[in-house]
């Protein structure tokens, strides 16, 4: 592994555990990791304080994924570009900026697989869209569409290391919504109140 290779992979952790959502909480005056479900990711941020804060931070989250797997799939594979989307995919959940507490993974995963597998992953956008219409259950909606992904990498033969890196990230993804799955089966996981079917319209 050259420096430059290892560079962009640190690079990539760096650049994911920029706590955009918490950013977005305290210029609100408020403190997610205090509020909601406590985590400082694009749902958190949207449930709490709205899609005027909420769809930047979603943004800002994807490219925090695009940018460092775009650099490594298109210099050096992707060998290397999956180690720089799982680098910054772990720097989102787990930052070194905020006490290596983060959000759940999903917008910034779903940035990586952008630039991996634009068009395996466009299908799964959809599905994820269409499921949140339908539910109103972000949680279900995020772990529907990232098995899904991981099922199409497989059938479609995809290079090994992005097969096995959409494996690990949808196992961690749902690790990391564990407390939802027990919501969920309890019926009592939170509907998103701004998206999908029967959701009231956002105050303008």
């Amino acid at each position: 592994m050259t420096l430059s290779q290892v560079l962009l992979i640190v690079g990539a952790y760096l650049g994911g555990s920029l706590p955009f959502g918490y950013w977005a909480g305290r210029l609100a005056g408020r403190d997610l990791r205090r509020e909601g479900s406590g985590n400082t990711g694009a749902t958190n941020v949207w449930r709490t304080l709205g899609p005027r804060a909420g769809a930047p931070v979603l943004v800002l989250d994807a490219l925090k994924g695009l940018i460092p797997a775009l650099i490594g799939i298109e210099l050096y594979g992707p060998g290397i570009a999956v180690l720089a989307s799982g680098a910054a995919l772990i720097g989102h959940s787990f930052p070194i900026f905020l006490g290596f507490g983060g959000g759940k993974g999903v917008a910034t995963g779903t940035g990586t697989v952008l630039a991996l597998t634009p068009l395996v992953t466009l299908p799964f956008v959809a599905l994820f869209l269409a499921v949140l219409w339908t539910t109103r259950y972000v949680s279900l909606a995020s772990m529907t569409a990232c098995a899904g992904y991981t099922l199409a990498c497989l059938a479609l033969g995809e290079p090994w290391p992005i097969t096995l890196y959409a494996a690990l990230g949808t196992a961690g993804i749902v690790w990391r919504h564990r407390a939802n799955i027990g919501r969920l089966r309890a019926g009592t996981e939170a509907r998103t109140k701004t998206f999908g079917r029967g959701a009231r319209r956002p105050a303008v």
